[in-house]
């Protein structure tokens, strides 16, 4: 187990749970050192009193509060520690709600609670079985590092776990931040819930830094002598090169769709835009009968209108006889 950072007691109630605070998250980021680079030499902060010049020691330092300009009044840890606060070697559970109803910008680090002893268990699992089947969140107060904190406590993967939290008034309206009115079209509205849907996973554990990845590939060449890493192009546009909307999310569809190894027609989407007119087709006009099928046409009607008269006169002739 992590070595604990607090010791004290969950207050539920009329229920005491003793309790080790242990970290709930690791520091995996490459850290340097400041360094003279004329010789490498290690530089260091001194803490010097600015009234006589001296370097002091960690042990000769304590709190002090400044009420004036030159009037600093001191605050010993003891006197911290004797405040008369409830919350100042427990945590008191203070109310229940559901866990949607958090905000999650108010939530700061998150650590584990560990029983403190064998008489801690049951009235744990109490706790934890309690927030477990009521699918709630438990809020408290604690004192910690000189101040008193928020907390929330939850269940994982059996342990309770407690996140400090801001206090409402620690958090800024973000009512400054947000851009002008802007009309969004649905059909952009359709697509930027495509391109969600797409990249949607139900596990985060794939997920890895790959800054520090490439800080390590760094130090591991120059401790060995040999050349840097090349830089990968990534082929990211310029800033403050402006796209059009529609087009960058059709693009993000096809690439999320590609990282995923989808295929098909089902996945692509296209903007949207007003349905064309029909226009009708003129009926095909009719061609012209060429000269020559014109003059046999006359030239049949001709001879046919001389062969009935010729009938006629050879008629007449013979009843006249």
């Amino acid at each position: 187990m992590p070595r604990p950072l607090w010791a004290g007691a969950i207050s539920f109630g009329l229920v005491t749970i003793p309790v080790k605070v242990v970290s709930a998250t690791e520091d995996h980021d490459v850290h340097f050192h400041r360094v003279h680079l004329a010789d490498m030499g290690r530089v260091r902060t001194r803490k010097v009193c600015e009234l006589d010049d001296q370097v002091v020691s960690q042990d000769e330092i304590g709190k002090g509060y400044e009420i004036a300009k030159d009037q600093t009044v001191p605050v010993t840890d003891e006197e911290l520690e004797q405040m008369p606060l409830p919350t100042a070697k427990a945590i008191e559970i203070a109310a229940f709600t559901d866990a949607d109803s958090i905000d999650p910008v108010r939530i700061s680090d998150s650590y584990y609670l560990a029983a403190d002893g064998q008489v801690a268990a049951k009235p744990y699992a109490l706790l934890r079985k309690a927030l477990e089947r009521s699918s709630k969140v438990a809020v408290a107060k604690f004192a910690w590092h000189g101040r008193e904190r928020l907390g929330l406590l939850r269940v994982r993967e059996g342990a309770i776990v407690l996140h400090s939290m801001k206090w409402p008034d620690e958090v800024r309206s973000p009512e400054s931040l947000a851009p002008r009115a802007v009309e969004v079209g649905e059909d952009e509205i359709a697509q930027a819930l495509q391109l969600a849907d797409r990249m949607t996973i139900e596990d985060l554990s794939g997920f890895r830094g790959e800054y520090r990845e490439a800080l390590e590939g760094i130090i591991a060449a120059k401790a060995e002598g040999k050349p840097l890493p090349a830089q990968a192009k990534d082929g990211k546009r310029e800033q403050g090169e402006v796209v059009d909307l529609m087009v960058a999310l059709n693009a993000s569809v096809a690439a999320a769709k590609e990282s995923r190894g989808e295929h098909g027609e089902d996945a692509t989407v296209h903007k949207m835009r007003p349905s064309k007119k029909t226009t009708r087709k003129a009926p095909a006009k009719k061609t012209a009968p060429s000269k020559s099928t014109a003059a046999k046409k006359t030239t049949s009607r001709s001879s046919t209108a001389a062969e009935k008269t010729t009938k006629k006169t050879a008629a007449k002739k013979r009843s006249a006889s």
